[in-house]
């Protein structure tokens, strides 16, 4: 296993330049924490680098990850090294520097959808994703504004989601409309149908919006459906994750019962 000793050392600096630039198109992002690091390697892949802080190498999970890497990957570094290449306060003693999986948008748009019109808390992103997958998901299509998928914070979030879901950003999403072959729903306080009346199609797609000014106008003029989640009305709005999960979720009940 290959030792980092210092700031100065080149690979080191190309590190700490990834973690600066972390979720930006095209560039490696850090991966952190045990949990996110072996929901990596359950596809089968191996990262450009495994780093481990020298100290914990014979922490029983850390040497199990060791053990599934290929050497020439790993690299040792100080608590202090590393923690600098992190961004959570309290960190779980390993990092992996992998390559997000990049993939082309597809001429035909069919299945079920989630597409991200201009979220922009990572937060917030980062469940969305987890509760996509949850619900059966396999794409996710964002806008231009919305939170970097690869973040630190929206990985957190998604919590190891990322690697079972086709990605895709910077998306123009009113030209892609034009591309699709299943029903276009937007969640929207006006003109819309209760979720619990509405009659949901086995597959759509599902378009959540900003978290103040909502999806935008051009695409709820091109939606199939339009619905709203009704809600006591003491609350003015439900968070964006919230109402997703009551809409997917109510998609799923519709469809289990569906002879």
């Amino acid at each position: 296993m290959k030792n980092i000793e210092s700031r100065s050392n080149p690979l080191y600096k190309q590190l700490f330049k990834w973690q600066s630039s972390a979720g930006r198109r095209d560039e490696p992002v850090l991966l952190e924490g045990i949990h996110l690091c072996e929901a990596f390697l359950a596809l089968g892949r191996q990262p450009q680098y495994a780093l481990f802080d020298q100290a914990r190498l014979t922490e029983p999970q850390l040497a199990r990850l060791i053990a599934s890497l290929s050497e020439d990957v790993c690299c040792s570094l100080s608590g202090s090294l590393l923690a600098n290449l992190s961004s959570v306060d309290t960190d779980q003693g390993v990092v992996f520097v992998v390559k997000p999986a990049s993939a082309a948008l597809p001429e035909t748009l069919d299945g079920n959808m989630l597409w991200l019109d201009r979220v922009q808390d990572p937060g917030n992103v980062g469940t969305l994703l987890r509760t996509a997958a949850a619900a059966g998901i396999t794409r996710v299509l964002a806008s231009t504004g919305t939170a970097s998928l690869w973040s630190p914070k929206v990985l957190r979030s998604g919590q190891g989601v990322h690697f079972g879901l086709r990605l895709h950003e910077h998306v123009d999403l009113v030209a892609a409309t034009r591309s699709l072959k299943v029903p276009l729903i937007v969640t929207t306080l006006r003109d819309a149908t209760d979720l619990f009346d509405a009659k949901l199609p086995a597959q759509a797609a599902w378009v959540f919006g900003h978290e103040g000014q909502g999806v935008s106008q051009s695409l709820i003029e091109q939606a199939t459906l339009r619905v709203r989640v009704d809600h006591a009305s003491s609350v003015e709005s439900l968070n964006i994750t919230a109402a997703a999960a009551i809409c997917l979720f109510e998609q799923r009940r519709q469809q289990r019962k569906t002879p």
